[in-house]
């Protein structure tokens, strides 16, 4: 019988048996004796001859790979399209990165975040909300609730953390605070006690209205604070879900967040878009233990979420080449 391998040299097939028959000729004439060592070392040969070419003897690691083109050949972080950008450990709010990250700017829904806050701060979950007309004329995104239904707080905090719902965000702002000017007031104000010292809101949805604006370091800040909440950390991840409307009417909630799909370790936040703000993400990710927060605000379409992973991994999959900045301060 003859063993055959494929070479992975030139592409053609190679005798092993031979070559061992001739490896154990010129044994005998070294005088080594035939005996168990000898027959071990040549079935050990004839094995790794006949093994796949492709075979490897190592466990293959759990640490997703880095891509080359994330990480500097000094070790810096990547290069992004974003206008603003901000990196936090979210466990001591230490700065990693950051771009422009105390430049004023419409931050779109990402300030929905501040909104799902104060809904968590303000009492039950199970206190019922009455949709009210005024309630239905916000411009989408949108659930289409219809005037007179009812839903309880966490469902409509829910529809705001995963499709970023306008109507529900309006909806939760009057029944809190009486309506949508003074739910914006209290915004602000909590904001002050995050240390978010420029921030001003003036809508509890984010679309763009003249005076209302942040940083992506007070993004940062109000993101580290709101991901602590169990209430807000545990709708962040949901990929997708039904939300069953009064009337029995089933609409199919896919979460705006394209990298709890792309990423193994992605952990939610918030998407944010308007003509104003650009395209803008904060984006969470936990690897061995530590979670770090990425702020990207005034990117674009093509960019904002290969920006946001880039960021994510170089922060947590090559924590080597991280050097913090600074701590973030708050006001917690």
């Amino acid at each position: 019988m003859q063993v055959f391998i494929w070479s992975s040299r030139k592409g053609k097939p190679e005798n092993w048996l031979l070559r061992m028959v001739h490896w154990m000729r010129i044994s005998r004439s070294m005088n080594i004796a035939p005996g168990p060592s000898l027959a071990c070392l040549a079935l050990s040969f004839i094995s790794f001859a006949c093994a796949p070419p492709n075979l490897t003897t190592t466990a293959a690691s759990t640490r997703i790979p880095i891509p080359h083109s994330v990480v500097s050949p000094q070790g810096g972080p990547p290069s992004v399209v974003a206008k603003r950008v901000i990196v936090i450990d979210a466990s001591n709010g230490r700065v990693l990165m950051a771009k422009n990250a105390d430049e004023r700017c419409a931050v779109a829904s990402t300030q929905k975040l501040m909104t799902a806050l104060l809904v968590s701060e303000a009492g039950s979950l199970r206190d019922p909300v009455v949709i009210h007309s005024s309630d239905t004329l916000v411009e989408p995104t949108k659930l289409y609730l219809k005037t007179g239904h009812r839903y309880t707080r966490g469902q409509l905090l829910k529809a705001i953390l995963v499709r970023s719902a306008n109507d529900a965000s309006v909806a939760l702002a009057r029944d809190i605070a009486g309506s949508v000017p003074r739910f914006a007031q209290q915004m602000t104000l909590r904001a002050r006690s995050l240390g978010m010292a420029n921030s001003v809101f003036l809508n509890p949805h984010g679309l763009t209205q003249k005076g209302q604006y942040s940083t992506a370091r007070d993004i940062a800040k109000l993101a580290r604070y709101a991901y602590r909440q169990p209430s807000i950390r545990g709708p962040l991840t949901i990929r997708s879900y039904d939300f069953i409307h009064n009337d029995g009417k089933v609409s199919k909630l896919t979460n705006t967040n394209r990298l709890l799909k792309s990423l193994p370790y992605a952990t939610g936040m918030k998407t944010g878009t308007t003509r104003a703000s650009g395209k803008c993400l904060v984006a969470s990710g936990t690897l061995h233990g530590r979670t770090v927060i990425a702020v990207v605000l005034g990117s674009s379409s093509a960019s904002v979420w290969k920006d946001s992973e880039s960021l994510l991994r170089w922060a947590l999959e090559s924590p080597q080449t991280v050097r913090p900045v600074v701590a973030l301060r708050t006001g917690t």
